[in-house]
């Protein structure tokens, strides 16, 4: 795989992807956007990893956001092309039955801050700011901004966020809701790590439908959202890896997955 603006490193059960643009603070362009999208499809398919680690390059910035320079020469179909491929990566990476978990590691912004959102989790540096500015320089949040900061912090806190566009702090995004951890800058990936190694060592069929169910069911009533999970957890009882957990588990021992 032909990278420039990231890089993807493969330490099963774990991948580590990183945003690689250091000098204009990681900021996402057309290319890194198609990467991103590449990374994720060979993510989504590979047995072999079980979590992601997605972080920045450098000490500032996790993603400070779109590339301006390619928004300024945008029109009206351009950008409206530009969000829907932007949403439809950032879905993938939500939707790619592998926890992905958030690394913020500095400036989160705009489209950083949206791509944290579309994680499974997300830990922050202490140092680490997050928001939507994107109103400041005349435009809107297009890569899922709107639906998905109010679905997690509520639409008041994330309206709050949007108008003004205004940065927030690590500790009060953890208030809010937006992060799920805060810890010192030097203990970020360690942490990260220790979170994903602990979620790989479950049931990886498992956890995908549980991201599954919880993707899905979120937005339907709660009568359909309940009729989704028994459809996935009868699915579970159907598997291999259903059987060797209840087993090892009745011979006091560790069960040994196999993805099926």
């Amino acid at each position: 795989m032909d990278l420039e603006n990231l890089r993807y490193e493969l330490r099963p059960p774990l991948a580590v992807v990183t945003l690689d643009r250091p000098k204009v603070l990681n900021a996402l362009n057309h290319r890194s956007m198609t990467e991103l999208e590449h990374v994720f499809l060979d993510i989504r398919q590979s047995a072999a990893i079980r979590a992601v680690l997605l972080t920045g390059a450098g000490e500032k910035a996790f993603v400070a956001g779109a590339d301006i320079r390619e928004l300024a020469s945008l029109s009206a179909l351009d950008g409206e092309q530009a969000a829907l491929r932007g949403q439809r990566v950032f879905s993938l990476i939500e939707n790619c039955g592998k926890p992905v978990i958030a690394c913020i590691n500095g400036f989160a912004l705009g489209g950083g801050c949206e791509l944290a959102l579309a994680c499974t989790l997300r830990i922050a540096s202490s140092s680490a700011r997050l928001g939507q500015p994107e109103v400041k320089i005349g435009i809107m949040p297009g890569y899922g901004g709107t639906q998905r900061l109010p679905r997690l912090i509520g639409k008041g806190a994330a309206l709050k966020m949007i108008l003004t566009g205004e940065t927030i702090a690590a500790a009060e995004a953890l208030r809010l809701g937006l992060v799920d951890e805060v810890v010192d800058p030097d203990q970020l990936l360690a942490r990260a790590e220790q979170l994903a190694l602990t979620i790989a060592a479950v049931a990886p069929l498992a956890v995908r439908d549980s991201i599954r169910a919880v993707n899905s069911g979120y937005d339907l009533p709660l009568a359909s959202g309940l009729e989704l999970e028994a459809s996935l957890f009868g699915l579970a009882c159907s598997t291999r890896d259903k059987a060797e957990g209840t087993t090892a588990f009745l011979e006091k021992r560790a069960a040994v997955w196999e993805g099926h």
